[in-house]
């Protein structure tokens, strides 16, 4: 494959025998390891929320936080914790989160990743430009709190988020009826792009016949990613045009 200038580019991967789509019309973005590094905010968040709504610490040693959703997480905490999953726990937990994920976000020096705004300016301006939407394990107000602190929230007119469904793949689901309801269309799997940087990631574009798009800025190695066998699989963004991902 040849990069943005023209040159063969060794540190992109596509797999040649899928079919492109002509016209790419909706490309949902993963969160955290994808379009930002919070400097691990999420992560101290919920540990700190469960102790200070259960009174439970050194619960997230236990748990593999990459490529999960928000809701899944709370509820291995809270086998791990004794703690009753329901949703007045949840309410309580989360409304904790909020407030501590805010601090952390504060204190932290993390950003987008290298070729991340320029991916989003260059998506945007290309003509018939396609929509961008969020596929995220966070819940809608964390996502919200996270972007905004990196001034992204604007770029995403809507997406799916944990408040969908503690399922992944569920959400990736629910992000492909709200992209065709934006765009009053049914939109068919092709025509959609998600980029993220776990397997599961992968996993979940698969799930809604997405093309897929994996970065290794976060939760996984490029071989691990490759392994998967994503349409792309790149280091970081800075080695793939917007005019590429869309087939144009």
């Amino acid at each position: 494959m040849t990069d943005s200038y023209g040159s063969i580019n060794p540190d992109i991967q596509q797999t040649a025998e899928h079919p492109k789509c002509d016209t790419v019309r909706l490309v949902l973005f993963d969160i955290d390891g994808t379009l930002v590094s919070t400097g691990g905010a999420g992560m101290k968040a919920f540990g700190e929320a469960f102790e200070a709504a259960f009174g439970v610490g050194d619960v997230t040693g236990k748990i593999k936080f990459a490529g999960r959703t928000d809701y899944s997480l709370f509820r291995e905490m809270c086998r791990y914790g004794g703690v009753d999953c329901n949703s007045e726990t949840r309410e309580s937990f989360f409304t904790h989160y909020l407030r501590l994920v805010d601090s952390h976000l504060k204190e932290n020096t993390g950003g987008p990743f290298p070729g991340v705004v320029r991916m989003l300016d260059d998506l945007a301006a290309m003509p018939n430009a396609p929509i961008l939407g969020l596929l995220t394990g966070n819940i809608r107000e964390g996502a919200r709190r996270k972007l905004s602190t990196y001034g992204l929230w604007d770029r995403f007119p809507f997406g799916g988020f944990s408040d969908d469904n503690e399922d992944r793949n569920l959400i990736a689901a629910a992000a492909k009826t709200k992209g065709g309801e934006y765009l009053e269309c049914s939109l068919k799997g092709p025509e959609i792009v998600v980029v993220g940087d776990t397997p599961r990631d992968i996993e979940c574009g698969r799930h809604i016949g997405a093309l897929t798009l994996a970065v290794a800025t976060g939760g996984a190695t490029l071989e691990a990613l490759q392994a998967c066998e994503p349409d792309w699989s790149v280091p970081d963004l800075t080695h793939l045009s917007a005019a590429e991902i869309c087939g144009r």
